[in-house]
């Protein structure tokens, strides 16, 4: 891959190319998981949660799940009550994006036998482990989802 060097927020330079943040929210803006990929200090994560929640939550079904957000882009999918977004760059591909969070939800389902919103609250740590063995440092790592769930029941026999 040939990445590019950009510097648009706060004069920073980060590679593109990448997922900058993944969000699960519920309707009410209650964040059930937050993990970022590119630094932001802690009250520009609170506008960016804040600003991402009010962005998602007010489109109609009948519009696209991709929508511009500043000089990115936030692709999202609802399930239920949660609403599962990812941040990207402009130029990257958004049904490979959607299909990863579904992809993710499907292992996570699968994984908390039907997943609901309060086994994300009660097994948040569990939940990240989920997040750091598909994605890794803002990139897709695993697609697998026997191969994800063989390493979390490895993981699980741990505890």
């Amino acid at each position: 891959r040939n990445f590019k060097w950009l510097s648009e927020l706060g004069g920073e330079r980060y590679c593109s190319e990448m997922i900058r943040f993944i969000l699960i929210q519920n309707r009410a803006g209650k964040t059930r998981l937050a993990k970022w990929y590119m630094h932001f200090d802690d009250d520009e994560k609170q506008r960016l949660i804040e600003e991402v929640h009010a962005l998602v939550t007010v489109r109609d079904a009948k519009h696209t799940n991709f929508v511009a957000f500043r000089n990115f882009k936030i692709v999202y999918r609802r399930y239920a009550g949660l609403y599962f977004c990812f941040c990207m760059d402009l130029e990257d591909n958004n049904l490979g994006y959607l299909e990863a969070i579904h992809n993710f939800v499907e292992v996570l389902n699968e994984f908390f036998s039907n997943v609901c919103e309060l086994d994300l609250v009660f097994n948040f740590y569990k939940v990240y482990a989920v997040v750091d063995e598909m994605f890794l440092a803002g990139e897709i790592r695993e697609t697998s989802q026997s191969k994800v769930l063989t390493q979390l029941r490895y993981l699980n026999t741990l505890e």
